[in-house]
C-alpha cells in the first residue's frame, strides 16, 4: 500500500496515533493507581519497562499523591504514617522535579502537594531534623528554571529556522 493511501484513510479515520496513545494512558492510569511507592519510584527512574517515562505518567503519580477522597476525606500521606513512607514520598518529589520529562502542569500540582501536606512537611523536619521543604522549594525553583531555559531555547531554534 503506498504511503498516500495510508495517509488518506489516517485523514478518513482519524489520527490513530490518538487513539493508541490514549490506550496507553488508560493502562498507565490503572497501573499507577495500584502502585506504592517504591514502584512510583521505579516509574520515574525508567525501571518499569512496560510504560516510557512520560509528562502525562509523572502527572498521574501527583494526582494520585494530591488526590483527596471525597467520601473519606482520607488523604494518601497521614499524621500517623511511618515516616519511612513519608520520606519516600517527599523523595520522590524531588525526584520528579529532577526528571527531564517536568513540566509546569506538574510543578503546579506539587505546590498544591506543598499546600495539602504542609504540616505533615513542617512536622517531618521539626521531628527529624530535615529539610525537606526548602529541598522541595528549591528543586521547584530550579525545575522552572530549567524549563524557561528549555523554552527559550525553542523560541531561539524557531527564529532561526
Amino acid at each position: 500500500m503506498k504511503r498516500g493511501s495510508i495517509d488518506m484513510f489516517s485523514k478518513i479515520l482519524g489520527n490513530t496515533k490518538n487513539v493508541k496513545d490514549d490506550a496507553i494512558n488508560e493502562k498507565l492510569v490503572e497501573k499507577i493507581s495500584k502502585m506504592d511507592l517504591s514502584e512510583m519510584r521505579l516509574y520515574v527512574n525508567a525501571k518499569l519497562t512496560d510504560f516510557p517515562v512520560c509528562e502525562f505518567g509523572l502527572a498521574q503519580i501527583m494526582k494520585k499523591l494530591t488526590l483527596v477522597n471525597e467520601n473519606t476525606s482520607n488523604m494518601y500521606l497521614k499524621n500517623d504514617d511511618m515516616d519511612s513512607k513519608k520520606k519516600k514520598a517527599f523523595d520522590l518529589i524531588i525526584l520528579i522535579l529532577k526528571h527531564n520529562k517536568v513540566s509546569i502542569n506538574i510543578i503546579e500540582i506539587i505546590q498544591q502537594f506543598l499546600n495539602i501536606y504542609d504540616e505533615i512537611i513542617k512536622q517531618y523536619d521539626k521531628d527529624n531534623k530535615q529539610i525537606y521543604e526548602s529541598m522541595i522549594k528549591d528543586q521547584i525553583s530550579t525545575a522552572t528554571d530549567k524549563i524557561d531555559f528549555k523554552s527559550d531555547m525553542a523560541e531561539k531554534m524557531r527564529t532561526l529556522s
